[in-house]
């Protein structure tokens, strides 16, 4: 089912062979979808569809950035994103979307919908955690991580540090 008739593409008078197609996504296209992880995006997707007389090969492509916050520390960042899909399009008796790489469509149709697949193609390829680069390499100054430094368990000058850990650490050696 399609969200948005913007993103299909009409292959009825298309000549057999390779046709190159573009589609930007921004946030507004994932609020289609109710997806609000997602600060900002500009994401380009480009498209090799090529035409057989029975079945369409499309090579989807997608890369640019989203604005996400960091899952420790709530602060927001631009994500550098890739990803890749290919879908193979046949025609069928009824309308078939079970298959991740396999859509069959019904005899007659012109165009294929393409919005669910760039939408699952861009929200999968999101990793789990979204770390900040500079919590990573250590430079970050934010109050939440600073707050957290505070309760670290490993920190040995920790004023709150109860020694009778330090005899269960002798057990380990």
């Amino acid at each position: 089912m399609s969200k948005s008739k913007s993103f299909s593409i009409k292959f009825i008078g298309l000549k057999d062979g390779k046709h190159s197609f573009q589609f930007s996504l921004s946030k507004s296209f994932f609020e289609l979808f109710n997806y609000s992880d997602f600060n900002n995006a500009d994401i380009s997707i480009d498209i090799e569809l090529v035409k057989k007389s029975t079945i369409l090969e499309l090579i989807i492509k997608g890369s640019g950035s989203v604005n996400i916050n960091c899952t420790l520390t709530n602060e927001p960042f631009d994500y550098d994103i890739t990803s890749n899909l290919n879908l193979l399009v046949k025609f069928g008796d009824m309308y078939d979307n079970e298959n991740d790489e396999l859509l069959v469509l019904p005899h007659g149709s012109h165009s294929v919908d393409l919005d669910q697949y760039f939408y699952e193609m861009i929200v999968l390829s999101m990793p789990i955690r979204n770390v900040h680069p500079d919590v990573e390499n250590g430079t970050l100054n934010s109050e939440i991580l600073n707050r957290l430094k505070e309760f670290d368990i490993n920190k040995e000058k920790n004023s709150n540090f109860d020694a009778r850990w330090d005899k269960l650490k002798e057990l380990k050696k």
